[in-house]
């Protein structure tokens, strides 16, 4: 569905992505973890044209996306879950998710696709006459979420939901994470937290120094023991962390 061919990403002069390469197949969850600084949310930001592509390509079911812009790939039926929620806070909570509706066959169908995020996030309903900057971390991300679901995408780009959120509601977000993939949803995850990354994806993507470092089944990267010991802290002597 997606390929990500050898792009190259640079703030001005700074280099930030070499020859990065992934592909998420149809239906498919998959992961990129990696430490802070390894180019993580550049990646999901070019991928969703927030910024310029220096070299490589995009395509999207075949057809090149590369430098298209971000209204043109909502369009194509991806959607944002952007680091930090960037919501706007002085707005209630069911103008803010309207706000992922505005493509024209996503207004078609409003009124399910809000009942979707009502039913997925039943504290939002609760919520939904509520500025959105009143909200816990957790809940701020549960709008974000939804917000990105009202597009009705078929593909999903989720850029660190964890961030700053306590593990009780870390568990929930990825458990909706789960849910809308357990929907047909395809799903690309940036995540910090490589244990809930690949136990929850499929296969999934290393990066460090700005390049792919490791890729493959989440069952392959957790058996091997720089994975482990970089990212899930376990001794290598230990057997392999079970996967999903």
């Amino acid at each position: 569905m997606l390929e990500v061919q050898k792009i190259d990403v640079a703030y001005g002069d700074a280099p930030a992505l070499w020859d990065v390469s992934l592909v998420v197949g149809r239906g498919e969850l998959v992961a990129v973890v990696g430490p802070n600084g390894a180019g993580k949310t550049t990646l999901v930001n070019a991928i969703a044209q927030l910024l310029p592509i220096r070299g490589g390509r995009l395509r999207l079911d075949g057809s090149d996306v590369t430098g298209i812009g971000a209204r043109d790939l909502c369009q194509r039926g991806v959607a944002l879950v952007p680091e930090g929620r960037r919501l706007f806070a002085s707005m209630t909570v069911e103008e803010n998710l309207e706000l992922g509706c505005y493509r024209r066959e996503a207004r078609r169908f409003h009124d399910e696709s809000l009942a979707r995020v009502y039913g997925l996030f039943p504290i939002l309903r609760e919520r939904r006459r509520q500025p959105a900057g009143t909200l816990s971390g957790g809940q701020q991300q549960m709008v974000s979420i939804g917000r990105a679901l009202m597009a009705r995408p078929r593909l999903l780009l989720i850029d660190e939901p964890s961030l700053g959120l306590a593990p009780s509601v870390t568990q929930q977000v990825f458990d909706v994470i789960r849910a809308i993939h357990g929907e047909g949803v395809s799903i690309l995850l940036i995540e910090q937290n490589a244990a809930q990354a690949l136990a929850l994806a499929e296969r999934a993507y290393v990066l460090e120094g700005g390049r792919v470092a490791a890729d493959g089944p989440t069952v392959e990267l957790l058996a091997q023991p720089h994975i482990r010991i970089a990212y899930l802290g376990e001794d290598v002597d230990a057997p392999p962390a079970a996967s999903r």
